[in-house]
């Protein structure tokens, strides 16, 4: 299988995600009604005992915190087991062993497989040969689907919680646009809504593909390319920072991108509300210079990154229970209350 060729199927029991473009409206709600129903399961009001006996292949060859983490703990919190393997050097990829070897031998220890790859199309390699449904969890430059479905099912609810709908916001993207792949992905997802209108800054260098900005015109949203972050933030209702993909350029690609990017200064510049959406989809860089987001903007209501982090776990357990074709009924039949005590009791001093 492959993302260039045939248009891929809509996301849906026993199918692989690779890509964004597999989810029109019905199929975003649907997936996110699932999200809404584990919700308790998330958080350890509950346990669900859904997948019991199944089991999750998780195979990342590039970096990964919280993606790997997200997607495994889901699977856990559904009741399934997961297998893991990090990295080329840990894999027999790293003896010269094929991609689709890889995959055929690894399916057939698992139930589903989650795959994170450095470089683009992969995923779809991988999915090419499996004998079980594969889950892009990034792959290089291309795309991130779990993360825009997370990052959109975010923004529904925090422009609900305004008496909001995604159709018709403003939303400010800025940072590395040229090889962020959670930007391409979301900006892609998003175009299915109506009405919204995308304001761009990145440096010159790091640019937004044209492809990915013909997508969004074409199914009749808006891109505006700013001059400054300042300009870009101008009548948004959300503003979307992503970092410098330093692993993706050349040393003095990297080298030319310094400063910040987004921090509480340019915010007041802009005149925006200090409840305005802030969301970035993690991990940023902290350190002095690194062209990202400030921490100085961490303590402003808006601020909407953890809750990010918090729904990633809610969508990705909906995706398993979609691809393993579990439906609300079969969730709430194996759900019980936790035999445990979770929050932290304890103070300090």
């Amino acid at each position: 299988m492959s993302t260039a060729s045939a248009p891929l199927p809509q996301f849906g029991p026993g199918r692989h995600l690779l890509s964004v473009s597999q989810f029109n409206r019905e199929g975003l709600e649907a997936l996110f009604a699932l999200a809404d129903l584990v919700e308790p399961i998330a958080q350890r009001r509950s346990v669900c005992t859904v997948l019991d006996g199944a089991v999750l292949g998780s195979l990342f060859f590039e970096p990964s915190t919280r993606t790997r983490l997200s997607f495994e703990s889901a699977f856990l919190r559904l009741g399934g087991e997961v297998t893991t393997t990090t990295g080329v050097t840990f894999s027999s990829m790293a003896k010269g062993e094929s991609i689709e070897d890889t995959s055929r031998v690894i399916s057939g220890y698992s139930d589903v497989m989650v795959v994170r790859h450095p470089d683009e199309g992969s995923v779809a390699q991988f999915a090419s040969a499996s004998t079980v449904p594969v889950l892009n969890a990034g792959d290089g430059a291309g795309e991130h689907p779990s993360q825009a479905l997370l990052d959109t099912y975010t923004l529904i609810r925090e422009l609900g919680a305004r008496g909001r709908d995604l159709d018709g916001a403003t939303i400010a993207v800025v940072g590395d646009l040229r090889f962020g792949r959670t930007v391409h992905s979301l900006i892609k997802l998003l175009s299915i809504h109506d009405g919204i209108t995308f304001r761009l800054y990145s440096p010159p260098s790091l640019h937004l593909p044209d492809a990915i900005a013909e997508h969004a015109r074409a199914h009749g949203n808006t891109i505006i390319v700013c001059d400054s972050v300042v300009e870009a933030l101008e009548g948004a209702d959300v503003v979307y920072a992503t970092r410098v993909q330093r692993e993706r350029m050349t040393e003095e690609l990297h080298s030319s991108v310094r400063g910040s990017l987004l921090d509480r200064e340019r915010l007041e510049q802009a005149g925006v509300d200090q409840h305005i959406i802030i969301m970035h989809p993690l991990p940023r860089d902290s350190r002095h210079d690194a062209f990202d987001l400030s921490n100085d903007v961490d303590d402003l209501p808006g601020l909407s990154i953890f809750k990010q982090t918090d729904n990633g776990l809610l969508v990705r357990m909906a995706l398993f229970l979609t691809a393993l074709g579990c439906s609300a009924d079969s969730v709430r039949a194996t759900l019980k209350q936790r035999p445990w005590k979770a929050e932290l009791d304890w103070e300090l001093g």
